[in-house]
């Protein structure tokens, strides 16, 4: 891994400000808990002339109930979330993935909002520069040929972050702000199914708080992925399920997936489901329908065929121990 490159830094007060700055210098990256970041910076697939330190912002890590549910600063330690009684309680998936994210020194200084928007992840992607220099890089960074999928130009790197599908089962919201103002919108459309561009952040905009509203009675959810060791690595796999029950039948089922597709990925077809017992053979379509939808491509080690059948298990695991 190289050397940090020297570069400015700048720590505004208000997210205002970070904006500001953002937009007066093009080659400017907003840094929070820097996890990811500078582990691109150093391996020259960022290269920011500019740092905006996002630590001195107030509230920004506050986490508060109102009454519409819970609103989570952007800046809240990854750590924090996941011993956070009332997470813990009303959202439990949530608490889970972040509790699995990477390892505890990672957690404690990873933030909510940068797993969020963490870069898309592949193997030919996430190397250092003379290694990809010598493979004449790729799609996504100064080449021109996606080494996943050669005959096309598409990028396939896998979105791979663990909180994302965990908030999208609970229909969470994020607050924006930009040179444009202020924006709300459903954390689902902050993705696109696009390796090399998946988040639609309009320019310069920053994402400053997360909203869950108040859970549903009787609402249970979890979060499990799969990966290499258990601890540090990316997801090969992940799944995050909530359900309800009414008398032994699904009432609500939501499930979302992460790693295997370029974004954190809502299962459609579900409410085909409510009404039914979750017995053998429900268990088993919903495990068929999820590995239909998880798009895996070659982006890790590990075989995409894998992958898509480990997060069909994980579906279905999932939704048994909610069950049970």
């Amino acid at each position: 891994m190289e050397n940090m490159p020297e570069f400015t830094l700048h720590r505004p007060d208000t997210a205002a400000e970070a904006v500001k700055l953002k937009s007066s210098d093009s080659t400017s990256r907003y840094l929070a808990g820097g996890t990811d970041m500078i582990v691109n910076v150093r391996r020259g697939i960022e290269t920011p002339e500019t740092m905006i330190d996002l630590t001195a912002i107030a509230d920004i890590a506050a986490i508060a109930t109102d009454g519409d549910g819970l609103r989570i600063g952007a800046g809240a330690k990854l750590a924090d979330l996941a011993v956070d009684e009332t997470i813990i309680r009303e959202y439990p998936a949530v608490a889970q993935a972040a509790a699995s994210v990477a390892g505890p020194t990672h957690r404690a200084y990873g933030t909510i909002g940068g797993n969020l928007c963490l870069d898309t992840r592949c193997l030919f992607y996430n190397q250092s520069q003379w290694w990809r220099e010598s493979n004449n890089f790729c799609l996504k960074h100064k080449g021109d040929v996606c080494h996943v999928a050669p005959g096309g130009k598409r990028c396939f790197a896998a979105f791979s972050g663990d909180v994302a599908p965990a908030m999208m089962v609970y229909e969470a919201k994020i607050d924006l702000e930009g040179p444009n103002g202020s924006r709300t919108i459903p954390l689902a459309d902050l993705y696109r199914n696009d390796g090399m561009d998946h988040l639609t952040l309009e320019q310069d905009e920053l994402l400053v708080s997360i909203r869950l509203p108040k859970a549903g009675p009787g609402a249970v959810s979890a979060y499990e992925k799969s990966r290499v060791r258990g601890s540090i690595d990316f997801p090969l796999a992940g799944c995050a399920v909530r359900l309800t029950e009414d008398d032994g039948k699904i009432a609500d089922l939501r499930i979302a997936l992460t790693a295997v597709n370029p974004y954190p990925q809502m299962v459609n077809g579900l409410a085909d489901f409510i009404g039914k017992a979750l017995d053998d053979d429900a268990l088993d379509a919903i495990r068929e329908l999820v590995q239909k939808q998880a798009k895996p491509m070659r982006t890790t080690t590990v075989r995409p065929w894998y992958r898509r059948r480990v997060v069909g298990a994980l579906a279905r695991k999932l939704t048994v121990r909610l069950a049970g």
